[in-house]
Formats: C-alpha cells, structure tokens, sequence
C-alpha cells in the first residue's frame, strides 16, 4: 500500500512537473508570435502577463507611465492575450480617422457571451464591425432624430427637465449630495425617447432601474470582469460568473419586462417610443431570415442607447456643479453672461450657444479636465495594419488612450488644470479645439453625442440661471481627483443652493 501511495505520489508529481513545463513553453511561445514589428511593453509575468502591473484602480496613471517609457504606441499582456495602447493626439488620430475602418471592430466579451449574446446579436456598443453593427447604429440615429435630436422639440423636453431638477434642488434643506437628482434627471431624458414617459425622482420603478444600471457598471468594469473575459473557461464556474454578472441579469430583466408592456400595447400606426420604432422595424423585415432586427438586438441596442444617453452625460453634470464649487469665479463670470444674453425669465435655447463664448468654453473645459470616458471602449484591429511603424495583427484589442489626448502637454496650456480659456482666444471668442475627443472620434464615435451636447448646455445654463452653487459651511473642499470604474466620476460631495433673486 505504502509503495502503491509512493508511486501515485511520484506520477502525480511529474505530471504536474510536466503540465508546468508545457504552459511555460506555450506562455513563452505566444509571448514571441507577434515577431520583431509589435509595439514594445514592459515584461509581464508568466501567465498573468501585465495584469498585475496595471493599476485597475485607475489605468490611466500606468499608461502615462508607461508611455514615457516605451512611447506613444506600446503593448501589454493580459494572460495571453496582447493589448495595443494608443496614445497621444497625433496617434489616436491617425487610427481612428486616417485608419477608421481598420480599428473599427469590437474584442470578444465572454461574460455577455455567456448570456447569450453572440455573432450578430450584440446590439451597437459591443457589436463586431459589419452589416449588423451598421444596420443597428444606422435605425438609432435615425429613430434619435425622429424623436427630436436636434430639434426644438427635444430642446423642450431638456429644459422642462432642467426645471424639475432646479425646484428638486430648491427643496432639499441646508446640505445635499446632488448625485441622485443629476443621475434621474439625465435618465429621464433618454426614458422620455426609449421608453416614452418620465418618472418621477421618487418612483421605485425608477430608482430601481438606476440601483441596477450603476452596481452594473461598477461590476463589469473590475478585475474579476476582466481576468473572467481573459480566460473564457472561468465563465462556466455559475458562482464566478454570478458574482459579476448579477446586476447585468436584473438589469436585462428589467428592460424585457418593459420591453414586454409595449409589445402588449403596441399599435403599429401610433410609434409612441424608440422601443414602439424599433418594433415597427422587426415587422418590416421579419420576412427578411438575414436581418440583424431580432428581439435580442431591441433589447441590447434599447439598453446602449440608455447607456450612451445617461452615464457620461449626468457623471459630466456633476463634475460641472463640483467644479462650479471650486472656482466660485468661474461660476460668477458663467452668470453674468446667462444674465446678458439670455436674463433671469426666458428659458435658454441651443440657439443662445452661438452668442455665450465663455459658457461654452466652460462646458467643454468640465468635459477635458473631467476626462470622463479615459480609456473609451476597446476597439480591435479589423485586419492587419500599420501605425508609426508597427504592425498590428488583425484580431488584436486596442485601448484608445483619450486621457492622454484630452490632457496632452504639446497640445493643452495647462492639461493638468480646470482653465477655460484652453478654449477662448485672445478675444474672448470660443475656440473649437482638434484635440477635444471626449466623444471619440472615427467610426466608433459615441451614438448620443448630439444629444448629450444639447443636455450640458441647457441643463448647465438652467443650472446656472436659477441657483448659486455653495460648498456647505461644515464641508471639506471637494477632491478634484476622480473614482475610475469604466467612467471617472468625481468623489460624493455635498452642495449647498442659493436661488438667485
């Protein structure tokens, strides 16, 4: 029995011996496939790669790193996977403009995989390049224009929003976290166009859906989500793949319930909603067995629509109010010219833009120095291709870099401070700056930017013609650092409102 114990003992051992040896050489043979042409990074451990390396806590400050290290253009790995960073204006501008379709597809996400999200049925966000992905982003353009985007209708709907917000703040006693009201407000917007009505601040239907959409947010962009999406055969452990992909499973719930209520009520004749459009499509075409309008992709281009109309947007609002906060000077100079161009009475219209410079100046300054989409999301190589002189095989994931253009010392004066005049020239008219990507640029630019340019100017000139914003009297400065998840937002902060009389 013992020799029997002995031998199993040894031939486990050197199986193991040589199991060890086998993923050292596959670890080494994949870290060398790439050949003599790809970007240069710093060593990665065997197996994990760069993952430790990298501060997940806030990527952006080891990219910067790294980039006086080894360049604009460099490379890291993640387990096996390879990983381009793209840096710099000059370089995110040649891939996303000069190389638009060439960077144009999206990486693999097992987790949503899991879900059943696969081939064409990943909505826009997250779909590879091709007739799916166009099809999809095409109808939402259109049915976002149809709804008003860029008209007076919406621009309506915006300010009465901004209205309720304002009277929301004017309620809350001393002191207040603005957080929630900024988030439902924003929300209430893109609620308006995909599901045809607003809530109320208060309705727990409504405070639900928000709970839902920032514990998915925070859960998808940690190091699990990542190290899951990075070694695929993880995703088949249930209580692994449930602990991040819980909140992703209500949310989904709760936009089939909603999605549902139309289908019961929908009259073909009457399109109340984007989801009533979208449902007006999928008659059209369902005689059509190659058409990428199915019932998945309702769902998931309902939810990247929600997503591309309220997290930036609202996460930009507050860095807004903070900064508003911080620069009491700003805030004044913001108020005199509401004062001069559009006074205390008529309510502001996109048309006032064109004559309030310094306002202007600052919304697009809160966007630069808030940075808030540092890393946009990742992209991957369509084919091979070739920026500064390295190769870069099809198929390999891509990480934009917009930190780095959005606070890029050869382009900004002082890239690493709130100052409008980056945007204002010598005589004080707004400057519209090349560099100013918050947006992205290219084939992926974000779907909502019309829509989320309209909501900053009018709720932020509703905000500023109706209140004075005020750090309590028993409150710290706020940080001007920011919280990383997949956006960076500002640290919670309370504020004080003064109605201006």
């Amino acid at each position: 029995m013992a020799e029997f114990i002995s031998l199993l003992f040894s031939n486990v051992f050197l199986l193991g011996v040589i199991f060890i040896v086998c993923l050292f050489l596959l670890d080494f043979v994949k870290s060398r496939k790439n050949g003599s042409h790809f970007p240069p990074g710093p060593r990665g451990l065997p197996f994990l790669g760069n993952i430790l390396q990298v501060d997940n806590r806030n990527p952006t400050v080891t990219f910067n790193q790294l980039r006086k290290q080894f360049g604009n253009v460099f490379s890291l790995q993640y387990f096996w996977t390879k990983t381009v960073v793209l840096n710099g204006f000059e370089v995110n501008k040649e891939a996303l403009i000069n190389r638009s379709e060439e960077v144009a597809d999206r990486p693999r996400i097992p987790i949503y995989e899991k879900m059943g999200f696969t081939g064409d049925k990943k909505g826009i966000l997250f779909a590879h390049y091709g007739r799916s992905w166009k099809e999809q982003r095409r109808f939402t353009l259109t049915a976002l224009r149809n709804f008003g985007m860029g008209k007076k209708s919406l621009e309506e709907r915006v300010t009465e929003e901004a209205q309720f917000l304002c009277s929301e703040f004017l309620t809350q006693k001393d002191q207040f976290d603005p957080t929630y009201f900024i988030n439902s407000a924003v929300s209430n917007v893109i609620c308006s166009i995909a599901f045809g009505d607003r809530f109320e601040y208060s309705d727990e239907k409504f405070l639900r859906l928000l709970r839902l959409f920032n514990a998915t947010l925070v859960a998808e962009s940690g190091l699990l989500a990542q190290i899951l999406n990075e070694i695929p055969f993880l995703t088949h452990i249930p209580w692994l793949i449930d602990r991040v992909m819980e909140p992703e499973y209500e949310l989904i719930a709760f936009l089939h319930e909603i999605i549902s209520d139309h289908q019961k009520t929908w009259d073909p004749n009457h399109t109340r909603d984007f989801i009533d459009a979208y449902l007006v499509e999928m008659e059209k075409v369902k005689e059509d067995g190659s058409s990428s309008f199915n019932e998945t992709n309702q769902l998931l281009t309902t939810y990247d629509l929600f997503v591309a109309g309220s997290e930036t947007t609202s996460t930009t609002l507050r860095w807004a109010v903070m900064f508003m906060l911080l620069y009491p000077d700003v805030q004044f100079k913001v108020q005199e010219e509401i004062d001069q161009v559009i006074g205390r009475e008529r309510k502001p219209t996109m048309g006032d833009v064109l004559q309030m410079p310094y306002t202007n100046a600052v919304i697009h300054e809160v966007q630069r120095y808030g940075d808030i989409l540092p890393l946009s999301l990742p992209h991957m190589a369509y084919q091979d291709m070739e920026i500064k002189g390295f190769v870069i095989p099809k198929g390999t994931s891509i990480i934009t870099n917009l930190s780095s253009v959005l606070k890029d010392h050869e382009v900004w004066e002082k890239p690493f401070q709130f100052y409008p005049k980056h945007f204002l020239d010598e005589n004080g008219k707004f400057v519209k700056r090349e560099a100013f990507i918050p947006f992205s640029i290219g084939r992926r630019a974000c779907l909502g930017e019309q829509l989320a340019r309209m909501e900053l100017f009018l709720f932020f000139t509703t905000f500023l013609q109706q209140l004075t914003f005020e750090i309590p009297n028993n409150q710290p400065r706020p940080r001007e650092d920011p919280i990383y998840t997949l956006t960076q937002s500002p640290h919670p902060y309370n504020i004080r409102v003064v109605a201006r009389v």
